[in-house]
């Protein structure tokens, strides 16, 4: 474990790590960026207590006072909540700039995996990835979070990637990459609010013990990238795929008259979903990211076995 002068291990997290206990990592983009106060602090505590009840130690984290946070407080928890979109939302570009300045950052998959690693810390569970969006061959714009599952070894649990992206080429870029793309329970893709998009993972894997086995070998082997599993949303929190197409065309459309782009398209595109789906949206985001807490810590007890 590199003890980086920068980071700040909680000493729950510190112990658990130094007893080979599970632990598995939380970002906090959601927090500041993916909710609204107070559903967000409700929320993220809610996901912690689901990592304890599934046998694993949870590690919020987050950049606070440009210090690196494996392992946040309910009050740091609460901070991130209220200050909400004022938290600079922190990807890899942005880390050497935030603790050089003693800043803030609200962590996306990018920097959550960086941290974790950086920690010790080996499975990470989120909502969605970011990946390859619309139009990208022109815009160029695609998630650093794709980037950073081809460089960093951790274990990503998510529900796949928000269909506001280009589900195809996302596949194809992590398929460039050598990240194994894998489905829990499902030979499909699931698209985040839904559980099908049309397309095919890697490999469709069943239980948390196979999970933790593939991502040992993977550690074994000295690859130096991630894994990811996409966990599809339960059925019942799942959305009409029309319903949710429908309202994410009429989102893309906005944002592009409105010449939104880079960091600012996806806040925008969820907040558009969210306002034209009734708040439907945000139910089964906090669902989904319920489902894929319990299956990293599940995971995540295998691999400390």
């Amino acid at each position: 474990m590199s003890m980086n002068k920068y980071l700040d291990v909680s000493p729950e997290v510190a112990g658990a790590l130094a007893a080979g206990k599970p632990v598995v990592a939380l970002e906090s983009t959601i927090i500041s960026h993916g909710m609204p106060y107070p559903q967000n602090v409700e929320t993220a505590l809610a996901v912690e207590n689901i990592i304890r009840e599934n046998g694993a130690v949870p590690a919020t984290i987050a950049v606070i006072g440009g210090r690196l946070k494996a392992g946040c407080t309910k009050e740091e928890v609460e901070y991130l909540g209220r200050t909400g979109t004022a938290v600079t939302k922190a990807s890899r570009r942005d880390l050497a700039m935030l603790c050089a300045r003693g800043q803030d950052g609200a962590t996306t998959v990018t920097t959550t995996m960086i941290i974790a690693h950086m920690a010790g810390i080996k499975v990470f569970a989120t909502g969605g990835i970011g990946g390859v969006h619309r139009g990208a061959e022109t815009t160029m714009d695609i998630s650093a979070d794709l980037e950073e599952l081809a460089h960093t070894p951790v274990m990503v649990v998510c529900a796949g990637a928000k269909s506001i992206l280009d589900l195809g080429l996302t596949l194809e870029y992590l398929e460039t990459h050598g990240v194994p793309v894998l489905g829990y329970g499902t030979k499909e893709l699931p698209a985040f609010y839904t559980r099908h998009s049309g397309f095919a993972v890697d490999y469709q894997v069943d239980t948390p013990e196979e999970l933790a086995a593939a991502f040992k070998a993977s550690l074994e082997l000295g690859f130096e990238g991630g894994m990811l599993v996409t966990n599809p949303i339960p059925e019942e929190y799942s959305m009409d795929p029309k319903v949710i197409n429908a309202a994410i065309d009429e989102a893309l459309a906005q944002a592009k008259a409105s010449g939104i782009h880079g960091k600012e398209t996806t806040p925008f595109l969820l907040a558009k979903v969210k306002e034209l789906t009734g708040g439907d949206s945000l139910d089964s985001n906090i669902q989904l990211v319920f489902n894929n807490a319990r299956l990293a810590a599940q995971t995540a007890a295998c691999l400390a076995k």
